[in-house]
């Protein structure tokens, strides 16, 4: 099965679709099918928002991609194993390729997703709030904008949860699943079933470091590209996170703190990977 992709990776296509639509011209926009489309009666009602229209910048609210159209924003949420990718105009479409937008100059970015679990939808800068709902109720979000310790520790010490849930909470903190949250854990040294109000000020302080730390390493990266959970940039390169990662998927493996086997166990229906030294 596989699973979504987390906030590195939508940071890292964020910031590649920025550098690379800015200024471009939308020429034309073409769907396979109504899969991907949300709130559309017809293809042609949602592809006539796009053409003619200028890339203002790209932006991100949680996991959902803001591409600046004027006074528009056309928003896309990847769905598992979906990726978006710029290729030259005459390349073949891969299939399962959804959505195609071609520019007036540089080719063309395509929507590829054969499961159609994407969603795309193009809303008004003002009231993207009220057409997307979910948007306002984000938690904190690591790279969007510094997290305040204060701010935190008071959200994580209030709860009565576990810490993997909690971790993978997108109102809590946005964009963290079974990869990351992880990784934050082995780094803070504490266990995935540790109930939140039961940890001291020091283990906020380590969790809040963990968070900040593996999360921007990540985007460095730019990625983490597995097995069953494939991550290929826009350009179709490959994230190298997945060579720096300490205990998601390496059960057996030693642990790089304490040289013992790195564990798993089913948690909520889900594998989760650990070491013995996490508290």
């Amino acid at each position: 099965m596989t699973i979504a992709l987390e906030l590195p990776e939508i940071e890292t296509v964020r910031r590649d679709l920025d550098r690379d639509l800015t200024g471009r011209k939308i020429k034309s926009a073409e769907l396979a099918s109504m899969a991907v489309l949300e709130g559309y009666r017809n293809r042609k009602q949602f592809t006539s928002q796009l053409e003619g229209r200028k890339v203002a910048s790209v932006r991100r609210a949680g996991l959902h991609l803001c591409i600046e159209i004027e006074d528009h924003y056309l928003v896309i949420r990847l769905g598992p194993g979906a990726l978006l990718r710029r290729q030259r105009t005459k390349e073949a479409r891969q299939p399962g390729t959804e959505l195609t937008i071609t520019f007036t100059q540089g080719g063309q970015l395509r929507l590829i997703d054969p499961d159609g679990s994407s969603q795309v939808q193009v809303v008004h800068v003002e009231t993207i709030f009220e057409d997307l709902p979910e948007l306002d109720r984000l938690g904190l979000d690591p790279i969007g904008e510094p997290i305040s310790w204060t701010d935190f520790a008071g959200r994580v010490l209030g709860r009565d949860t576990q810490l993997k849930d909690l971790l993978c909470d997108d109102a809590f903190i946005v964009g963290i699943g079974d990869v990351y949250s992880d990784e934050i854990l082995f780094t803070a040294g504490l266990r995935h079933d540790r109930v939140c109000n039961t940890l001291s000020s020091q283990e906020v302080r380590r969790l809040y470091r963990a968070v900040v730390e593996i999360v921007h390493n990540a985007v460095k990266y730019r990625g983490t590209n597995l097995e069953d959970r494939p991550f290929l940039d826009i350009f179709g390169v490959p994230g190298i996170y997945q060579d720096h990662l300490s205990v998601y998927g390496r059960a057996g493996d030693l642990s790089p703190r304490s040289r013992a086997p790195i564990l798993r166990t089913r948690y909520k229906n889900r594998w989760t990977y650990y070491c013995a030294t996490q508290v």
